[in-house]
């Protein structure tokens, strides 16, 4: 395939075809695709930096353009009659044969048609957590980790059965939900706001019952979103973090230690939960999402409260019937057992390696 003259639906209907989650484009290689999570390169030349500048201008509007040259990066939703919705990021890299950089290009696929908690067959305490009337659910995980489709999911599960006023504020609106029995309002940060605090300070005032938080990257998002699940709202968000610990871990320390003690009597009154998720490949072909699931409760709140954030996972670790609590070690084992994945994987994905190998009985 001469890659010179391909057009960027192509490359995108490509992606579809295959099932592909993600296409990537940079100069010196054919452009590659992932499938259940591996990297595959198409048949073809090698892309120059010229290939990837008319492929990618030839989508994006003179402003867009404008604000890739100032700012390196780009990030945007698009849909293709035909193909599908995309979003993408734009980045520059430096090139193989030169000092200068090349445009380089990341598109990741949006399902069209939003799932449901049981077409992801999510743990039944999902369902529960969406019905609360306030406080903060946090969904993370790594990139790629599947962490928008389980929102959108649990956005889904409300617009079916409440009658609730959803924000939507990302950085770019991923999923967009047709309005059943929920109202909602989707925020785009870049054009329909200058930023996530600035959209979430304007959500108060907009009469929201749910809010979502594309991603709680800074302090002052991080403040605002408690203060919103404080006062009545219920909020969604995400972080970039592999273990419910190490998410609540993150929050606090987004602090100056003199705030620290102040920011955990928030979240211990605030949190409801922490869902870290990550995508494994199943035995047979495609990917399924372990999740490691913590339920604030008394026990948890005062282990915030008190700075013993150390001792959650044993905490996590107790009566877990009642409190629907699970950890990463338990969700991997419970799939092996039920032949989804294979002891590699877990292996290779585990965040607590030492606890899997003793529960896989090969030592430590």
């Amino acid at each position: 395939m001469d890659f010179s003259t391909i057009n960027i639906d192509d490359l995108l209907y490509n992606v579809s075809q295959n099932r592909a989650s993600d296409l990537h484009l940079v100069a010196g290689s054919e452009p590659q695709i992932r499938i259940d999570g591996i990297m595959r390169q198409l048949d073809g030349s090698k892309l120059t930096g010229n290939d990837i500048e008319r492929l990618c201008y030839s989508i994006i509007t003179d402003t867009q353009k404008s604000f890739l040259e100032e700012n390196k990066e780009l990030d945007f939703a698009i849909n293709r009659k035909g193909v599908g919705r995309f979003r993408a990021n734009y980045y520059y890299t430096m090139s193989i044969n030169s000092q200068s950089s090349d445009l380089a290009a990341a598109f990741r696929v949006i399902p069209e048609k939003i799932p449901s908690l049981d077409d992801l067959n999510s743990p039944e305490i999902f369902k529960d957590l969406v019905h609360r009337e306030k406080g903060l659910v946090l969904v993370t995980g790594p990139t790629g980790s599947g962490k928008s489709t389980t929102l959108a999911a649990m956005l889904n599960e409300i617009n079916i059965t409440e009658r609730k006023h959803i924000i939507t504020i990302e950085e770019p609106v991923e999923f967009y939900h047709t309005h059943k029995r929920s109202l909602f309002s989707h925020r785009n940060v870049g054009n329909d706001t200058k930023s996530f605090a600035n959209a979430l300070r304007s959500a108060l005032r907009e009469d929201p019952d749910v809010i979502l938080i594309g991603e709680m990257r800074d302090k002052e998002t991080i403040s605002i979103a408690l203060t919103a699940a404080e006062t009545g709202h219920l909020v969604f968000g995400t972080l970039h973090t592999n273990s419910a610990v190490q998410t609540v871990n993150r929050i606090v320390e987004a602090y100056p230690e003199s705030e620290q003690a102040q920011m955990r009597v928030m979240l211990s009154s605030s949190l409801n939960a922490v869902v870290s998720q990550a995508l494994l490949p199943k035995i047979g072909g495609g990917r399924t999402a372990i999740h490691e699931i913590l339920i604030s409760n008394h026990a948890i709140s005062n282990l915030i409260r008190e700075n013993k954030i150390h001792q959650i996972y044993s905490q996590m670790q107790l009566n877990q019937q009642n409190t629907k609590m699970q950890t990463q070690t338990q969700a991997m084992m419970n799939a092996i057992r039920s032949g989804l994945i294979s002891k590699e994987s877990a292996l290779k994905y585990s965040v607590n390696l030492q606890e899997l190998k003793a529960q896989l009985g090969m030592g430590v």
